[in-house]
C-alpha cells in the first residue's frame, strides 16, 4: 500500500462517507471462544452529515495476523439519509511481479470458472455471495490475493452465509488491485435520525505463501466460533465406480455386467447415477428401467453387496420437477420468490422446494429413509448446483420471520440430511456434489465426502483439492470420474493431491444412446489397473497435505506435497519440464528418492542440498524417505 487509506466507509446517494473525526478510542482485554485478545474501539463523527462511526478492531493471541472489523453508523443528525452500501476491508494493493497477483476467488456462478486465478489488468470479480443465477450462488466467504512477497485475505466471520460481496478489481493500465468486503441495500435506504446501521463482523489477515494459508487460518477462526466438521470416514476414502457412463439411458443389464470389472479393478464403492427415479421429486423407481418396482432396486443393492462392494445413489435434493406428483399433490412447498413466482432450476427443468417448509424437510427425510434403510444403500451423492444457495424465501409456510433467512438457514437442511443418514448407517458415506461450484462454506460440516465436482480441467481437479485440504483436511476428497480430467485419463492430478480416485468406464460394450465413449479398452484397462493398484497400496487421500511449502501460482514447476509417516510423497506438473526442482520440507539428513509410479531410482539428497534435476513431460510422482 502507499500509504493511509479509508478502509471502511459508507457509500451513500452522492458519496463515500470516509472521513470521521476521533473523539474516542479505548483498549479492552477480552476473551472469547477465540480465546484471548484485545479489541480497540474507536468513535469519529463527520460534521457534514451527522453519523458518528463507530470502529472496533480485534486481535487475538491465537491469530495474531487476523483481525476483526465491525463498524456501526448512528445517524445523529436530524434528518434521515439515503445511503446504498457499506464497505469493509478496503484495500488498493500495489505489486510489481508479474502476473502482479494471484487470486482465490470464493464465490460461485454459472461461468463455473477456476477459483484461483492470475490477476491482470482489466480484471473484475463481484464475487456476490447470494443467488448469481436461477440455480448458482453462495461460496466460500473469504477473497484471498496473494504475490511473491505476501498475501492479505479479507472476508466474514459469520457462521451462516450471508448476502454480501467481495468486489477484486484491476482496472486496465494499471497494476493495482481494490478488494473489499461491501454489502449493498435496496436503494433508496434510509437511516433515520437515532438509528443505526451496524456491519457484519469481517477480517483481514496477512499470510505468507499461497491462498492455502489463508484459507487454513481463517477455517482454524472458525472452527473456533463453532463450525464443526464431521470426523474422518474411513469408507469415503475407498475408490469409486459410478455408472453415470451410461448415463441417464442405462440398463440394469449394463450396470450389472459391469460390477465384475469394477470388483476385478480393486474398486470399492459402485454408484447408481440419474435416472432410476419417476422424476426429481418422486424419488421410487419408475417402471422403464425397474419393472419390478423398488423391490427391484432392493435386488440390485444386494447382487453389489455380493460383489463385495459398497452401494450410493445419486440424488439432488431440494428439486422437484413441475409436473411430479410431489409437487401436484404438495404446491405449496415451492420457494417463491418475491413476485410469488417459483425458483427454477434450469440444470433438472424443475423448481426449488421451500428449504425450511415442514412439508419439505418430512419429505427429505422420508427420502433418505427410502434409500439408506428400506433400498439399503450406504451413501448418497447429493448432486446439484443448485445445492449450494438459494434466494429470499417468500413462502408464507417457510416458517421464516424474514424471507433473506432462507440463505442463512440452508445449511441446518444439509444437516438434517446428514444426521439422518448417519442414524440409519453410522458409516454412510455422503457426498456433497454441488455441480461446479464453489462449494458453500457453510454446507461442509454436513458431509464427510467433498469432490472436484465436475472439473472442466485437470487444473481444476488439483486446484479444489488444495482448497478443500486447507479448509477440511481430515475429509475425503474425490477427484470425480477421471474421465473429466484433461485427455480423459489423468489419475496423476487426483493422485498427487490425494484425491480418492474414481471412474464412470463402460465394459463391455458403450451405452448406445450415449455420444461420447467411456469403453474400458484392452489398453486402457492396463492403466487403470496400474492407477487404482497404486492408489489402495498408497491411500495417500487419509495422509497429511503440506499445502504451505509449495506456491500454486508463483511456483514452477506445479508442486504439491503428502506426508505418509516420514516419507514425503511429491507431485510435479507441467506440460513440460527439464530443469531443477527443489524438494521442501526436507528435515532429516539424507532422503533416498525414487520415481515411484515409474519405479526408477533418482538418487539422495541431503536436507542442505535439497536440489534435483528432473525431466519429465504432463507429471512425476517421486517419494522421498530417510535414508
Amino acid at each position: 500500500m502507499e500509504g493511509f487509506q479509508p478502509t471502511e466507509y459508507l457509500i451513500l446517494s452522492e458519496e463515500k462517507l470516509t472521513d470521521f473525526d476521533l473523539s474516542a478510542y479505548e483498549e479492552t482485554s477480552i476473551t472469547t471462544t477465540l480465546g484471548e485478545g484485545v479489541r480497540h474501539s474507536f468513535s469519529g463523527k463527520n460534521t457534514a452529515t451527522g453519523i458518528t462511526k463507530q470502529l472496533v478492531l480485534t486481535v487475538y493471541e491465537a491469530f495474531p495476523n487476523f483481525i476483526t472489523t465491525q463498524v456501526r453508523y448512528v445517524n445523529e443528525s436530524d434528518q434521515p439519509l439515503t445511503y446504498k452500501s457499506w464497505v469493509n476491508n478496503g484495500y488498493h494493493l500495489i505489486s510489481q511481479d508479474e502476473p502482479p497477483f494471484w487470486a482465490f476467488q470464493g464465490s460461485s456462478s454459472g461461468a463455473r470458472a477456476d477459483w484461483i486465478k492470475p490477476v491482470n489488468p482489466g480484471f473484475y470479480q463481484d464475487n456476490y455471495l447470494g443467488m448469481n443465477s436461477s440455480d448458482y450462488g453462495g461460496g466460500i466467504p473469504v477473497t484471498d490475493v496473494w504475490n511473491r512477497s505476501a498475501g492479505i485475505a479479507i472476508g466474514h466471520t459469520a457462521t451462516a452465509p450471508k448476502l454480501v460481496s467481495l468486489p477484486t478489481e484491476m482496472k486496465v493500465n494499471e497494476r493495482s488491485l481494490r478488494v473489499g468486503v461491501r454489502e449493498d441495500f435496496d436503494y433508496p435506504s434510509y437511516l433515520a435520525p437515532g438509528d443505526t446501521l451496524q456491519t457484519l463482523e469481517t477480517f483481514v489477515m496477512l499470510h505468507s505463501g499461497d491462498y492455502y494459508n489463508g484459507l487454513q487460518q481463517y477455517s482454524e477462526v472458525m472452527q473456533a466460533k463453532g463450525i464443526s466438521f464431521p470426523p474422518a470416514e474411513p469408507a469415503a476414502f475407498e475408490p469409486i465406480w459410478c455408472a453415470w457412463g451410461y448415463e441417464r439411458d442405462f440398463t440394469l443389464a449394463e450396470v450389472l455386467g459391469t460390477l465384475p470389472k469394477v470388483k476385478a479393478l480393486g474398486i470399492k464403492w459402485a454408484v447408481l447415477d440419474d435416472g432410476f427415479q419417476q422424476a426429481e421429486g418422486d424419488w421410487h423407481t419408475n417402471q422403464q428401467k425397474f419393472p419390478g418396482g423398488d423391490e427391484q432396486m432392493k435386488d440390485l443393492v444386494k447382487t453389489i453387496h455380493s460383489h463385495g462392494l459398497k452401494a450410493k445413489l445419486w440424488w439432488a435434493p431440494l428439486a422437484a420437477d413441475p409436473g411430479s406428483k410431489l409437487l401436484t399433490n404438495h404446491p405449496d412447498m415451492r420457494l417463491y420468490l418475491e413476485d410469488w413466482a417459483p425458483q427454477y432450476i434450469t440444470w433438472w427443468d424443475a423448481y426449488y422446494l421451500s428449504p425450511s417448509h415442514a412439508k419439505t424437510i418430512a419429505h427429505t427425510q422420508e427420502v433418505v429413509n427410502l434409500f439408506l434403510n428400506e433400498w439399503d444403500f450406504d451413501g448418497l451423492k447429493m448432486d446439484g448446483q443448485h445445492m449450494n444457495a438459494v434466494a429470499p424465501d417468500h413462502n408464507p409456510l417457510s416458517g421464516l420471520e424474514d424471507p433473506t433467512l432462507a440463505p442463512e438457514k440452508l445449511p441446518e437442511f444439509f444437516k438434517i440430511i446428514y444426521e439422518q443418514a448417519r442414524d440409519i448407517k453410522p458409516d454412510a458415506v455422503v457426498e456433497n456434489c454441488p455441480c461446479g461450484t464453489c462449494m458453500s462454506f457453510f454446507n461442509m460440516p454436513h458431509m464427510n465426502q467433498a469432490v472436484s465436482s465436475d472439473p472442466t480441467s485437470s487444473w481444476q481437479i488439483r486446484l479444489k483439492g488444495k482448497t478443500y485440504k486447507a479448509l477440511i483436511p481430515q475429509t475425503a476428497y474425490y477427484g470425480d470420474h477421471v474421465e473429466l480430467s484433461d485427455g480423459g485419463n489423468d489419475f496423476a492430478s487426483s493422485f498427487g493431491v490425494g484425491a480418492v480416485l474414481g471412474t464412470k468406464f463402460t465394459w463391455p460394450a458403450d451405452n448406445p444412446t450415449v455420444s461420447a465413449s467411456y469403453l474400458l479398452t484392452p489398453e486402457k484397462e492396463r492403466v487403470w489397473a496400474q492407477w487404482f493398484d497404486l492408489y489402495n497400496q498408497k491411500m495417500l487421500s487419509k495422509e497429511t497435505y503440506l499445502g504451505g511449502l509449495y506456491d500454486i501460482g508463483y511456483d514452477l514447476p506445479e508442486a504439491h506435497v503428502i506426508q505418509k509417516g516420514d516419507t514425503l510423497h511429491y507431485a510435479f506438473y507441467a506440460a513440460t519440464w527439464d530443469g531443477p526442482v527443489t524438494l521442501r520440507g526436507l528435515t532429516a539428513d539424507t532422503y533416498v528418492i525414487n520415481d515411484y509410479f515409474h519405479e526408477v531410482s533418482l538418487g539422495t539428497l541431503t536436507k542442505e542440498a535439497p536440489e534435483l534435476a528432473l525431466k519429465f513431460s504432463n507429471f512425476i510422482l517421486i517419494e522421498a524417505y530417510p535414508k
